[in-house]
């Protein structure tokens, strides 16, 4: 798209978005105090939550409604489900419209095997009747828009995408998002955007939300050159730079230049991310979640290895802001080259 193309208003559903730049659901990370922080910093459009078990959230799991949680601040905001039963992930959509969910979106992508073995996920672009009755059925149960995430297909001999992407745009879903790569791949290997691109001209109307390796403007800019989406999801990128939402709006729809975060800026996003954490949870348990995504600041700021592995072992509030003390005293250099991102390793069939 055309930097022209871009300005124009962009909605879903009837719901217009303050970007094209979405930040795409990363399970363990993208919490509410994570889209808090980076939606402060501006160029962020939808963001959506992690997925969640449509069943848990019909018995009511404490689990499955930490996942869902939100605030006022946290819109436009779609919630991911997914579940092999049509009757119970239309009676969790109409759970989560009456609590004020912007959008609901449909899971058909995981290819974690903890999901797909249960019929969710991937699984569903096996069985292709089934999975167009449930996501026929899926908008047909609630007024507020419904969207599918998927795949290109199973593996590389069954690329179903657009076919999927046409039939559901029949059944009446408001968005498709392809993540560029198979079930098979996993995260491995490069997205294929004519894949992506083959999605886009297969409906007529929808948007097509691209997704993959969106890891710099450039790879933004790319995937909306070569593929023709109308707009992108970003998601390990926003992680190691939360910043990237702001940078593409600027760069690609306004034609500014930003310049990259200092690394002043990154420890205070870190401290904040860790403080609301603090807010929205007991000091125990936001210790423990910060754990998870504290490898990821570790390398975006190029933290020695002795003070990554503190900060992946914070016990307590007291402890953390002594460590930002000493990064703010030690100025770490920023990046010279992009880190790498940690994927899932070994057989997809293992995850």
């Amino acid at each position: 798209m055309t930097p022209a193309a871009l300005q124009q208003p962009f909605r879903v559903g009837g719901v217009e978005m303050p970007s094209r730049f979405f930040l795409a659901p990363l399970a363990g990370y993208t919490s509410l105090a994570f889209r808090l922080c980076a939606r402060e910093l501006g160029g962020l459009g939808l963001a959506t939550t992690d997925l969640v078990n449509a069943r848990s959230l019909l018995e009511k799991r404490p689990r499955a409604f930490d996942l869902i949680e939100t605030s006022p601040e946290d819109r436009p905001l779609a919630v991911q489900i997914y579940g092999p039963s049509k009757e119970e992930l239309c009676a969790a959509a109409q759970m989560l419209e009456a609590r004020g969910v912007t959008l609901i979106d449909l899971n058909m992508g995981c290819p974690a095997r903890k999901v797909v073995r249960g019929g969710g996920g991937s699984a569903l672009m096996r069985e292709a009747d089934k999975a167009i009755a449930l996501v026929r059925a899926l908008v047909e149960s609630v007024k507020a828009p419904v969207t599918v995430k998927m795949r290109l297909g199973w593996d590389d001999a069954n690329i179903t995408a657009p076919f999927f992407a046409r039939e559901f745009e029949q059944a009446g879903v408001a968005a498709i998002t392809i993540h560029g790569r198979t079930r098979e791949q996993g995260f491995g290997g490069l997205v294929n955007r004519a894949g992506i691109h083959a999605v886009v001209e297969a409906v007529q109307r929808i948007p097509v939300i691209g997704n993959g390796d969106i890891r710099s403007v450039e790879d933004a800019r790319t995937m909306f050159i070569e593929t023709g989406c109308a707009a992108a999801g970003i998601g390990r990128g926003g992680l190691l730079n939360p910043w990237i939402f702001r940078q593409c709006d600027a760069e690609l729809v306004r034609g500014e230049q930003i310049a990259p975060p200092a690394c002043e800026e990154r420890v205070d996003f870190m401290a904040r991310h860790f403080e609301k954490l603090m807010a929205l949870r007991t000091e125990k348990v936001a210790c423990v979640l910060f754990r998870k995504i504290a490898k990821w600041y570790g390398i975006a700021l190029r933290v020695p290895r002795p003070m990554r592995h503190r900060l992946v072992m914070i016990k307590d509030a007291a402890e953390f802001r002594a460590l930002m003390a000493e990064l703010r005293a030690m100025k770490p250099p920023a990046p010279g080259r992009e880190p790498h991102i940690p994927i899932p390793s070994g057989p997809n069939a293992r995850w």
